[in-house]
């Protein structure tokens, strides 16, 4: 089985992270840098169906369901994560932990199989790599202190 796991510090507070996180409003902000993935019908509740739909791409149709599956805010959401198009269901979490004055963010995508798993996982970690370098690092320097963005930012989700 095939897994991404990408670790990123933050200098910002744990509940800012955890809002830039499952705040549906502000998901599609820091998703740009990757497929631009928003969320449709997302609440941080166990038992939440939810989907992701970002811009069709060759042989995807840009469509994710998924479930949430756990939650304790602020430092654990793990959902699953399945292409309706074929393939199995895999699953992600966000942990999130207080470090160095700012926040520890580890992001996990594990349950991928076979040859085509170990490809998928290894494209989609190259995409959350820049996610989390440069799309969350910058939806989080653009919030408040109150977690909502600042006046004036240009941060805008992708166009699907």
């Amino acid at each position: 089985m095939s897994a991404i796991h990408l670790t990123q510090d933050y200098p910002h507070p744990p509940e800012k992270v955890w809002r830039a996180v499952t705040d549906a409003e502000l998901i599609p902000l820091w998703t740009a840098t990757g497929a631009g993935g928003r969320p449709e019908g997302f609440s941080p509740t166990v038992g939440t169906r939810f989907r992701f739909v970002a811009k069709p791409k060759p042989g995807w149709s840009g469509v994710v369901a998924c479930e949430v599956l756990e939650v304790q805010p602020p430092s654990l959401l793990r959902y699953s994560w399945t292409d309706p198009g074929g393939g199995g269901t895999t699953e992600v979490s966000y942990r999130i932990e207080p470090h160095a004055g700012g926040t520890r963010f580890t992001y996990e995508h594990a349950g991928f199989t076979g040859l085509g798993g170990r490809l998928l996982a290894k494209l989609l970690g190259r995409v959350r790599h820049k996610m989390l370098a440069v799309g969350l690092s910058a939806l989080l320097d653009d919030m408040d202190s109150h977690g909502r963005l600042k006046a004036g930012s240009t941060l805008r989700p992708k166009p699907l």
